[in-house]
């Protein structure tokens, strides 16, 4: 299987298995280049995250049937996630009928999951499984959660992006965006993240890293 993971200017920073099951009580990291995403090998955190209608979702890695692609990205604002989400529209379609559920994780509350996608992103992510994960668990059990500073924080809002009206708290937390393939018995298999947000996974590295499923009998 591909194996593609890259690290700020080419680099991926890896975390050892060990850390996998309790990343969400460590301290949060104070930039991008010092996450610790999750490595190959490890066992998958569950975590509960919410629908664009406010509903619970749990995954649970123990109770899979078939695996699962994890796609981080930071918000429907960021012009960045909104061509990714685009480029991603038919890996998506091909990793389903390989036997994949593909799950888009947003720092945005459930409530602008859609409505902050820009019109043509929107229309590609018609049939995504869009799902908030504004309260950063999902991407702190993954190690790819980071605290936004005082300074970036305001200079956002300068240019009319207040974090907080998005995410609907005042964590200002992101992950940076990032893509991890979980098999069906729980464990991840491929992973990428990088510190530099433009810099995004390509469709065709997705699916050459995603073959056919096998489920668990």
């Amino acid at each position: 299987m591909f194996r593609y993971l890259s690290w700020l200017t080419g680099l991926m920073v890896v975390a050892a298995a060990s850390v996998s099951m309790g990343f969400g009580a460590t301290p949060l990291p104070g930039d991008a280049a010092s996450i610790r995403p999750l490595a190959i090998g490890a066992p998958a955190p569950s975590f509960n995250v919410r629908r664009p209608d406010g509903a619970r979702y749990r995954f649970d890695p123990a109770a899979r049937v078939l695996p699962a692609v994890l796609v981080f990205y930071r918000g429907g604002w960021c012009p960045y996630c909104n061509t990714h989400l685009g480029e991603l529209s038919q890996a998506e379609a091909v990793l389903r009928k390989r036997g994949y559920e593909v799950l888009f994780l947003s720092a945005d509350r459930p409530e602008i999951l859609r409505s902050s996608l820009n019109d043509e992103a929107e229309s590609d992510a018609a049939g995504y499984t869009l799902l908030s994960d504004s309260d950063a668990s999902a991407s702190r059990a993954f190690g790819v959660a980071f605290r936004v500073d005082d300074l970036t924080f305001q200079k956002y809002k300068s240019r009319g992006l207040d974090l907080e009206q998005t995410a609907g708290n005042a964590l200002h937390i992101l992950p940076v965006p990032a893509v991890f393939i979980v098999d069906a018995r729980g464990v991840i298999r491929f992973a990428h993240a990088n510190a530099d947000y433009r810099v995004r996974l390509s469709a065709e590295a997705l699916l050459e890293a995603a073959p056919p499923a096998t489920p668990v009998n």
